[in-house]
């Protein structure tokens, strides 16, 4: 069963279409990557994924048992929140929020969880330290281990390699990746990023408003906007 079936959807931002008839699922273990050009609607359809934004027409239903505050979630960094005054623990064990319901204090269990993934994100040495002070390669490991305490199926990731160095984005990539393989955590990443998207993701969605492509990725690289974007007459010439 999908996890997310979206039918028809069309998106509108401040008044105006952003996006429009996008059919797609998100099943069990996929690695899906949104890539298209600024303003596609990319970001719009991330917060509609995540129940922010509804739908102008169209439907995105979850499936499987899902619930949309069960989704991790790893937004676009701002200026204000990359000034964050908590320290590492703080902020990794409020992903487990959704976990509490109207209970007003952290288990346990919950305790344990974020201890888990700073270790698992090499992020417990900086427990006690100011998230403000991080360098924007710990921060993004510390909100990727903020969003595995919120889900154990579905995280959404919106251009988390934005302002990293290339390393930094390798060895995040190369954590996301392991999150899908071993955790069979379904992953869903917006990226500007196309040559990293196709090595990475099981899945394209390649918006321009509308749908140009969605499939797997080995069929977007044999297809008209693959070729396109990548370059060469497989799409591969610029890997």
């Amino acid at each position: 069963m999908a996890l997310i079936t979206c039918n028809e959807v069309s998106l509108a931002y401040e008044g105006k279409t952003v996006a429009s008839n996008i059919t797609f699922s998100i099943e069990e273990g996929d690695y899906l990557c949104i890539v298209g050009e600024n303003g596609s609607g990319k970001s719009t359809l991330i917060k509609g994924l995540l129940g922010l934004k509804q739908p102008s027409s169209g439907s995105i239903l979850p499936g499987d048992g899902l619930k949309q505050n069960q989704i991790g979630y790893l937004p676009q960094q701002t200026p204000i929140q990359r000034d964050f005054p908590a320290t590492v623990y703080e902020v990794v064990l409020s992903g487990c929020l959704n976990r509490c319901g109207l209970r007003p204090f952290y288990r346990k269990n919950e305790k344990q969880l974020a201890q888990r993934n700073m270790e698992r994100l090499g992020i417990l040495p900086i427990a006690s330290r100011c998230y403000r002070e991080l360098s924007g390669g710990q921060q993004q490991r510390v909100l990727l281990a903020r969003a595995l305490c919120a889900t154990r199926k579905l995280l959404l990731l919106d251009e988390p390699a934005a302002g990293l160095d290339p390393i930094v984005t390798s060895e995040l990539y190369d954590l996301v990746q392991t999150v899908n393989r071993e955790d069979h955590i379904s992953i869903v990443m917006v990226s500007h990023d196309i040559k990293s998207a196709v090595s990475h993701a099981s899945h394209i969605l390649h918006l321009a408003h509308t749908p140009l492509f969605f499939g797997t990725t080995g069929d977007y690289l044999k297809s008209e906007p693959g070729r396109l974007f990548l370059g060469g007459p497989h799409g591969t010439e610029s890997l």
